[in-house]
């Protein structure tokens, strides 16, 4: 698709007629275009009863509402409160939802006589509804469901919403009876409000029908395959019961779980994304959690092995070390033959190769081991599992500039640290197998000229979206908006003396590993991705919104701060900060990357900056200087 853009009007003045020129009728003005009345959100579809919202809504008390009409002097009123008309004819509702499973909303627009209306009826999450008295349990409550493997000895903490005041237990065969208490701890804030509120939320009181347990067994006894569900039988009386008695009252349902033991005299090794038949079909790494569904936090290349300690549902737990686990999507690991010993011996000699544009270390290990790298100003620190330090030689090939320092420690007996000291900050980095050589590469950072610090360098731009993306009141995609951002970026760092590199140019999908892989290959000194941003359900719209810019590593921290203050400089909109974001686009490590939400597509007025030509220009004019002022703060460091 082509950016949606609004045409300049352009005043062009005529030379004076003669005096004896007849003079020519006055234009009679263009009728008025019929009151229409769009609603982009919700998506609405037609039924034999009217409209209904296409998806149930993903808040359990409010919503928003936005769309379009036809003449922004019209009067818009949603279940009878008005919202502001934006001069583009976009507007924008927040309203609450009713404690039930359907909501109608009428949407009503109205001027001079004229008047149209959408009213449509949209599905809400199913809410227990507790009774006034007796014993009872709320089933959507209960946590964890599923199945589980553990470690021996290892515990399982159990949730429930039941009534308050009562006696909680859960009985798990003949003999074993598990207590509950009452969970004295806040209930948990909704995750759009931690993310963007800028307003604290009131404080909220302790919930009295919460209540919490700790397991640790008896669990089942068949070990069967870790990366297969746990086994069990399925009969009702072999899974654990729950019971909630208040008074006489007793309410009782079976707990949907099942956790079983792993042996530990036969652990079961995995492989990590195996593709030794080099099809090229699995992504170059797998992320590694500190929790399941949690944040990144380890990213293991294809063939790394570790042993399987756990599981929960789809999630794997990899025993890294003695003291350290990961969890990954089960989908991504493959056992190996039983027998199959767990990776791990000690490293040998270690050999840094100088090049021109980087430095690279050369680690011999046994084999395809996890680790991890991290970053600070001037050090990268590797963290090897399942190794022990052996390094009794460490090869520099010379006087390089850039490494100051190559040093190696023993946190624990099973893990190996190696730390590079650098001379400058760190500017990129990556890793690759050779074998079983590790090798650990570190880029030069490139020199820059203090008076005109774009010149020279390579900035790769990423318009963000297609597949995904938002949609503004009036209709205009994201995807098209930040193109048409992007492009003019392009022009203004061009203009700088940068060359630049657009990672999209039309309106076809593209992956976010291609998207990253492309910006490698060019060797982009910075990599900025372009958004304009959207509120889950639930938010209030009128009071979290601006702009935000987003990045992950350390390096790219001031990039973030530079290119956060410019944008709100150039678009004068609130300012929501930067932040540290577990975003794709912002995880590449060769160079310094952040993700841009310059503004909200839902928001009528800044959708309407990017319709804009003049909007686009301020987005990209904040891209360019926030991008330079980060480079010569660079070039001053130096």
């Amino acid at each position: 698709m082509r950016p949606i853009c609004r045409c300049a009007v352009v005043s062009v003045v005529l030379p004076a007629v003669a005096a004896c020129a007849p003079a020519r009728p006055a234009m009679a003005p263009a009728p008025a275009p019929p009151l229409t009345l769009t609603v982009v959100y919700p998506p609405l579809t037609a039924d034999s009863g009217g409209w209904r919202a296409i998806a149930p809504l993903g808040s359990a008390d409010s919503t928003f509402v936005f769309g379009s009409v036809s003449r922004p002097d019209a009067v818009v009123r949603v279940n009878g409160v008005p919202a502001a008309v934006a001069a583009t004819g976009g507007w924008l509702a927040w309203l609450g939802l009713p404690a039930d499973t359907v909501a109608v909303v009428a949407v009503v627009a109205s001027r001079e006589g004229e008047r149209t209306e959408v009213r449509f009826s949209a599905a809400l999450p199913q809410r227990y509804r507790p009774p006034g008295v007796g014993a009872w349990i709320d089933t959507t409550s209960l946590e964890p469901t599923g199945s589980a493997w553990l470690r021996p000895g290892e515990g399982v903490r159990l949730r429930v919403r039941a009534a308050p005041e009562a006696r909680v237990q859960l009985r798990v065969g003949d003999s074993t009876v598990v207590p509950f208490v009452r969970d004295a701890a806040l209930p948990a804030l909704p995750w759009g409000e931690r993310a963007f509120g800028t307003v604290p939320p009131a404080p909220r009181a302790p919930a009295p029908d919460r209540f919490s347990a700790w397991w640790v067994g008896p669990l089942g006894s068949d070990p069967g395959a870790v990366l297969a569900p746990a086994p069990g039988d399925t009969s009702d009386a072999s899974w654990p019961v729950l019971e909630v008695t208040l008074g006489d009252d007793t309410a009782r349902t079976r707990w949907p779980l099942r956790a079983a033991v792993l042996p530990p005299e036969a652990p079961t090794v995995a492989i990590v994304n195996d593709d030794t038949a080099g099809t090229g079909t699995t992504d170059r790494q797998l992320a590694g959690r500190p929790a399941p569904h949690a944040t990144y936090h380890w990213f293991f290349p294809n063939g790394t092995r570790a042993v399987v300690s756990g599981r929960r549902n789809d999630q794997v737990r990899l025993q890294l070390s003695q003291r350290a686990a990961a969890w990954v999507d089960a989908r991504d690991v493959q056992p190996l033959p039983p027998g199959t010993p767990p990776p791990g011996g000690a490293t040998q000699a270690l050999r840094l190769v100088p090049g021109p544009a980087s430095v690279v270390l050369r680690i011999p290990l046994p084999g395809m081991v996890p680790f991890r790298v991290d970053e600070d100003a001037a050090r990268v620190r590797l963290t090897l599992y399942g190794v022990a330090a052996n390094a009794d030689w460490i090869q520099y090939g010379g006087t390089d500039p850039l490494v100051t320092l190559i040093r190696f420690a023993v946190p624990a007996e099973d893990e190996t640290e190696i730390v590079v000291e650098l001379a400058e900050p760190v500017w990129g980095y990556r890793t690759w197998w050779s074998g079983h050589d590790l090798l650990l590469e570190i880029r030069r950072p490139p020199a820059i000229d203090r008076r005109h610090p774009l010149r020279g360098r390579v900035i790769a731009l990423d318009p963000g979206h297609p597949p995904g993306g938002a949609t503004g009141p009036t209709g205009l995609y994201e995807g098209d908006a930040v193109l048409a951002v992007a492009r003019e970026a392009e022009r203004l760092f061009a203009a700088a003396g940068a060359r630049v590199v657009l990672l999209r140019t039309d309106g076809a999908p593209l992956g976010l590993v291609e998207r990253v892989t492309a910006a490698e290959a060019a060797d982009a000194d910075v990599l900025l991705s372009i958004h304009a941003n959207a509120l889950p359900d639930g938010v209030n719209p009128f009071v979290n919104h601006g702009t935000s810019v987003y990045y992950f590593h350390p390096r790219s921290a001031s990039l973030a701060r530079h290119v956060n203050r410019a944008l709100v400089g150039a678009l004068g909109v609130r300012d929501l900060g930067m932040g540290r974001g577990d975003l794709a686009l912002a995880r590449p490590t060769w160079m310094p990357a952040v993700l841009t939400e310059g503004l909200f597509m839902m928001i009528p007025e800044q959708e309407a900056l990017l319709r804009d030509p003049d909007g686009r220009r301020r987005y990209a004019r904040g891209l360019v200087e926030g991008t330079a002022a980060f480079l010569a703060e660079r070039a001053d460091a130096r």
